[in-house]
Formats: structure tokens, sequence, C-alpha cells
């Protein structure tokens, strides 16, 4: 066979031997930067979970205390629908379950039972240093611990700062502490709709 001197030798297809190092040190790199990326979200995947659960035990909490009643007088008082103020009473509410007022199991029958005076953490929520709904059933989860604090404030010029039970507007706060140093805090706040007679 004779070769025709008019056409050109063809040129080689492929990759060169540094083109393939090159790609394999690029691939490596971004490999290398992926895989550190899934490495940290999943170390941290469950600090939100905790979080989550945290926030959940906040809620229900939360929601607790705020659906309590919030009367002048105990509820269990004869004249809790009639009277107009605190000295009104024949069983007085009081912070906590101080004296005359019976002693109620959770749910407690007054938003202010919950904590024995204002301003002041209460873990109102153990059973025998178990957290516990309001039925005094265990949650179920580990390392979670729950306070509250109720405070009388004042709230768009309804209400006073103090230490009165009977005060129109009180601040709810439910603080979930867990793992090491961390806590979810909520807010809520009750305001008391209407004096009987108004």
């Amino acid at each position: 066979m004779f070769s025709d001197p008019l056409r050109q030798p063809s040129r080689q297809r492929g990759v060169t031997l540094v083109e393939l190092i090159m790609f394999i040190v690029i691939v490596a790199v971004a490999l290398a930067g992926i895989i550190g990326v899934m490495r940290m979200t999943t170390a941290n995947s469950a600090d939100p979970l905790r979080r989550k659960q945290a926030l959940m035990i906040a809620e229900g909490l939360l929601e607790e205390v705020r659906s309590a009643a919030f009367t002048i007088c105990d509820p269990s008082s004869p004249n809790s629908d009639t009277a107009l103020a605190a000295a009104d009473c024949d069983i007085p509410e009081a912070w906590g379950q101080a004296a005359p007022e019976p002693a109620n199991p959770r749910p407690f029958d007054n938003v202010n039972d919950y904590v024995p005076r204002a301003n002041t953490d209460t873990a109102a929520f153990d059973t025998g240093g178990v957290l516990t709904n309001a039925a005094g059933t265990p949650f179920g989860v580990q390392g979670y611990t729950a306070r509250v604090n109720i405070a009388p404030v004042e709230l768009f010029g309804v209400g006073a700062a103090g230490a009165d039970a009977n005060a129109d507007v009180l601040r709810i706060r439910v603080t979930v502490a867990f793992d090491a140093g961390q806590s979810v805090v909520l807010d809520g706040y009750r305001m008391r709709y209407a004096r009987p007679g108004f």
C-alpha cells in the first residue's frame, strides 16, 4: 500500500498525563469539601432535634398555664362570680396555693397557682424530678428541665408591675433547659378580660 503524500498525519486524540493528573486533583479537592460539609451537618443534626423537642415542651407547658383561670377569688369561693375586688372574696386568690385556698393538683385552677410568689422561677412541671404533663404522665424524653416565672406587668397601659396576685396582666415565662447550657424561653401574657359586674 502506498501512502498519500497529500494527506496530513492524523492528530492523536485523548488526554495527556498532565491533564489527567489535574482532573484527579480537582475532583479530590471538591470531594474533600463536600465530605467535610456532610460530616459537619451529620454531627450537628441532633442539636436541631433537641431544640425542637425543647420548643414543643415549652409550648405545651405555656399553653397549660395560659389555659388556667384568671379570677379575683379562688374558683372554689362561693362568691367568685360576684366579687368585684379581692377584699370581697370568701376565699381570696393568692400566689401558689396558700391557705385558705384549697390545694389542687395540676393543672392548677388559677394562673398564679403555678408559682409561690411573683417573679420567682419555679419547677412547677416536675413530679419527683421528672418532667411531666398536666396529668402527671412523664414526657418520655430525657435531659430536659422546665421552669415557670409569672409576674404582674403593665401591657399597653393595662395592669401594673408588682407582686399583686390580682393584677390585671400577668407575664408567663417558661424556660426549658437542655444539654450543656442551652435553653428555649417562651413568654406569654394573660389578661383579665372582664371583672364581674362590668
